[in-house]
């Protein structure tokens, strides 16, 4: 059976990884010939200035006090330039906002498998195509553009990563040090000819990157005092930059200015996703080229903006982050023209050379052609268009170029998804042919339904195979010959030798069948039809974190519904308690929107209370191995109290801007590695097992909480013990295993396989049980489909310092420790209802991977961008929660059934 399970995790990790090769391969075009427009541009030089996580209603409402809190920028709304919102797309990160702005495209997807940091693809970007570059600013940002730029041109100064402190006494700082080191650059280049000469060429551009603000952000949130200072500060700032800049260039009028943000930010200081306050940057621009302000009487806007920033008289121009603004251009009619016919022939190789590729690599007879745009049709439009811009119809040229543009756009999305239909069938046909296996394999091994069977019908047909085989040449075959990519031969060949494996169990299908006839009609669809409801119920809790209160108060209701009511009272009691409060969880805000330090406190006391009635039934026992077991709680009571103090002192010090104190940083660290140690040193009794697991995993889950979470998972394991009671107490009396009180039940990983018994429709239930316990894990403090529900403040304990990939890693410590309580329980359970883990853990896969087929039909790659993004973390978190649970069932596993020896003695308890 490990052998399958094995074979199923290469098989998920396949259809985990297909996702990015069906909806989501880059995008980019190489190989076209370069295409510029005839006219000289207005600027010889662009300044752009990009304030990280500055949310536009910040910087252009008014203060507390009635007066601009961006002065310098107000002035130039209204006497210098052009203003607006920018628009950025999901995810609004740091990396993918500047890909937009400097690069012109939405960031490829496929650089979220190498990280943010740097090039995961070759592409053209505006700091590549100029003569001179000099940028100021965060390594992280800068060493992107830097590395991927040809030649010696990109002039990069950054500071050191370790200033990225979000608890610093200052990080503003940041932001000065770039303001001060450009002012140093102006005044020394002109002592230095060789630099003197290369900043008074054309096509040069600085590039300003401020992360102050957003570092303020997280760390204290856009409303606070520091958030709201730092932007006055870099509005100050960019008022000395411009006043060098015009002194050095003699006030010549070449010098194209822009202020924006790469992303803006949640009132609770995190960004990632599609809310409004994080799509909605400032965008101002002004200088060469650009047109003044315009007074207007009125606007039109869906939003109410304008009114609360007193700006409603001023044109406002908003844009679509890396979209070029034409209507804000202060150019000839004749150099929009010449622009827009560009960008059309641009777009135009771009189609052609995809349609080329496409129809190499496609057999004649097989090839669809894009009809919207033939070949004669592109033609006829460029002469069309160039006709238009020689007679001086400039409007009929551009809105003939615009078509022609949107018309490409089309066809090159055509081709690249030519393949799509394909390569998404065969991955339904082999997920479809994995739980039909993998429900035959769980059939096979607990239900004898090949007994009336004939030994001639269970001997596999040879022809089967060769059939088999013949199909998998001659579609290798048919993928050489189109020269696919080898991913491809992956997904198309993978659904054969599971399907053989399907077809192969015969005996037992025709088995299944014969039972199913026997069921009377309204139960089998009542039963059926009650799984469906259970699957929409878990796949609902992905968009509606109510339906899990829904299910939680459903759950409430169950021993009303069986003899568990009558047959233990007080049992069903407690189990309706922890049903009816878990499931407020889903129903409060998400985590890090209200941070309350005084809840973490208040949930470590709740902790030290149980410890010390668990400790008061310890020294009651009389076995020789109670000192050893009374000191491992001790340590355990120490340990969540230290962490009490350290959540309590860090908070402290924070607030107080004296940054994380080092003897908490190193605390904190070393109650993390012991929560992995404490627990293996308890003794192998169930629940003195599961209680050592919770208390250690609680330590760290303190460190990691910031307000209401802390309670979640001691509230979720207390349903997780009156669950291993309520299982038991639903096994019949002809059990024999059940006769042992549960209190007396050790964890051993030698289970005999002689006590396993057939499955029954209670099994099916509470593998239900189980992943609506872990979709409770997941959604229950928060909605992890969406990037904004983690908040940096969780992990200030261990580290303030930016290091996104260790950030990461505690967070996902964070969100797994429900999970891994819920496993743990599972363990538990399977243990006393006498039934394999391989078994129900392979139900468990089934109805995940139900789900995961059913958010593969809701992949997007259209719409709005947080339709888009939703789509895809739904479907990766399915996917990924069950390849985790192959880990998290190992890390259960260890967990309760492993013992170490202290003082070379090894330990033994008596049931």
């Amino acid at each position: 059976m490990l052998l399958y399970i094995i074979l199923g995790l290469l098989i998920h990790l396949v259809f985990f990884a297909s996702i990015f090769d069906i909806y989501f391969t880059s995008p980019l075009v190489h190989g076209m010939t370069p295409q510029f427009t005839p006219l000289p541009p207005p600027a010889k030089r662009l300044v752009l200035f990009v304030a990280d996580g500055l949310r536009a209603d910040k910087l252009y409402e008014l203060d507390e006090n009635g007066n601009p809190r961006a002065p310098f920028i107000r002035n130039i709304i209204m006497h210098e330039g052009s203003w607006g919102i920018s628009h950025t797309r999901v995810p609004t990160e740091s990396r993918p906002g500047h890909v937009a702005l400097i690069a012109g495209f939405y960031e490829d997807v496929s650089a979220v498998a190498k990280g943010w940091k740097e090039n995961p693809v070759e592409f053209d970007s505006l700091i590549n195509e100029t003569r001179h570059t000099w940028c100021w600013g965060s390594p992280d940002i800068l060493a992107m553009f830097a590395k991927g730029a040809s030649g010696n041109h990109v002039f990069a100064h950054n500071y050191d990563a370790y200033s990225e402190d979000f608890g610093a006494q200052d990080v503003t700082k940041l932001d000065t040090w770039v303001f001060d080191n450009v002012k140093e650059f102006f005044h020394a280049a002109r002592n230095n000819q060789s630099l003197f000469s290369k900043l008074n060429e054309d096509k040069i551009v600085f590039f300003l990157h401020l992360l102050g603000i957003d570092t303020n952000g997280h760390a204290h949130r856009p409303s606070s005092r520091e958030y709201l200072n730092n932007i006055k500060i870099v509005d100050e700032g960019l008022k000395e930059i411009v006043s060098t800049l015009k002194d050095f260039y003699g006030n010549d009028g070449k010098t194209a200015f822009i202020f924006t943000a790469d992303h803006g930010m949640t009132d609770w200081g995190s960004h990632g996703a599609g809310h409004p306050l994080e799509t909605c940057t400032p965008f101002v621009t002004w200088g060469a080229g650009i047109k003044y302000p315009q007074k207007v009487l009125a606007q039109k806007f869906d939003d109410t903006y304008l009114q609360e920033w007193k700006l409603e008289n001023w044109k406002r121009q908003d844009v679509n982050q890396g979209t070029l603004p034409v209507d804000i251009l202060n150019s000839t009619d004749l150099f929009k023209a010449e622009s827009m016919f560009t960008n059309a022939v641009q777009i135009l190789e771009q189609f052609k050379v995809k349609m080329a590729q496409k129809k190499e690599a496609t057999l004649p007879f097989l090839f669809t052609p894009f009809n919207s745009l033939s070949d004669s049709k592109q033609i006829n439009n460029l002469r069309k268009a160039r006709s238009y811009i020689k007679q001086k119809k400039y409007d009929e040229a551009v809105s003939l170029c615009k078509e022609l543009i949107n018309l490409a756009l089309k066809g090159l999305s055509y081709y690249h998804t030519y393949d799509r239909f394909f390569l998404a069938f065969n991955i339904v046909l082999g997920f479809v042919g994995w739980t039909s296996y993998a429900s035959l394999l769980i059939i096979k091994s607990h239900c004898n339904l090949t007994r009336g069977v004939s030994k001639e019908v269970k001997k596999p047909s040879h022809l089967l195979s060769c059939s088999f085989i013949a199909v998998g040449v001659l579609l290798a075959l048919f993928l050489l010959i189109q020269a696919c990519p080898w991913t491809y031969y992956i997904y198309c060949l993978l659904p054969l030798p599971v399907w053989y494996a399907v077809l192969r169990e015969f005996p037992v299908i025709q088995g299944l069948v014969t039972l199913l006839l026997t069921f009377p009609p309204s139960h089998f669809v009542g039963y059926l039809l009650l799984f469906i409801l259970g699957v929409e119920v878990l796949v609902l809790s992905f968009f509606y974190r109510y339906m899990l209160t829904a299910g939680l108060i459903a759950f409430a209701g169950w021993p009303f519904i069986t003899p568990l009511w009558t047959r233990a009272k007080s049992t069903s009691l407690s189990w309706i308690f922890f049903c009816l409060l878990l499931a407020v969880f889903p129903l409060m805000p998400v985590v890090g929107r209200k941070p309350n330090i005084f809840l973490v406190v208040g949930a470590g006391l709740l902790v030290l209370l149980l410890s010390l009635f668990v400790v008061t039934s310890v020294l009651k026992r009389k076995d020789s191995f109670v000192s050893e077991e009374l000191v491992l709680h001790l340590l355990q009571m120490l340990s969540t109290v230290l962490s009490m103090c350290v959540v309590y002192g860090t908070h402290n010090s924070l607030l107080k801007k004296q940054g994380l104190p080092l003897i908490n940083q190193v605390i904190s660290w070393i109650i993390l590695a012991s929560s992995f140690i404490m627990p293996l040193l308890s003794p192998l009794i169930l629940f003195d097992r599961l209680f050592s697991i919770l208390v250690s995993s609680m330590s760290t889950y303190l460190l990691l909480s910031t307000g209401y979470e802390a309670l979640f998972p001691l509230v979720l394991s207390c349903l997780m013990f009156v669950w291993i009671h309520m299982e038991q107490e639903t096994l019949p009396q002809s059990v024999v295993f059940c006769k042992q009180k549960v209190s007396n039940i050790q964890f051993t990983y030698n289970t005999d396989i002689t006590q396993f018994r057939d499955l029954c429709l209670d099994d099916i239930r509470r593998a239900f049980f189980l992943v609506f316990f872990l979709m409770t894990a997941f959604f229950g403090t928060g909605n992890i489909a969406s990037i904004n529900s983690f908040d940096l403040a969780s992990v200030y304990c261990f580290l303030t310092v930016f290091s996104p990939y260790m950030m990461g890693a505690l967070m996902m410590w964070k969100i797994l420790i429900p999970f891994a309580l819920v496993m743990c329980a599972f363990e538990a359970v399977q243990l006393t209802t006498q039934l394999s883990s391989k078994s129900l853990f392979l139900i468990v896969i089934n109805i995940s991977d139900i789900m995961a087929l059913h958010f593969f039909f809701l992949i997007k790659d259209y719409g709005s961008w947080l339709d888009i993004g939703t789509s895809i973390s739904h479907y990766v978190i399915v996917m990924s929660m069950t390849i985790f649970l192959v880990f998290l069932n190992g890390l259960a596993q260890m967990l309760t059934t492993k013992k170490l020896k202290l003082c070379g003695r090894p330990k033994s308890h008596l049931t």
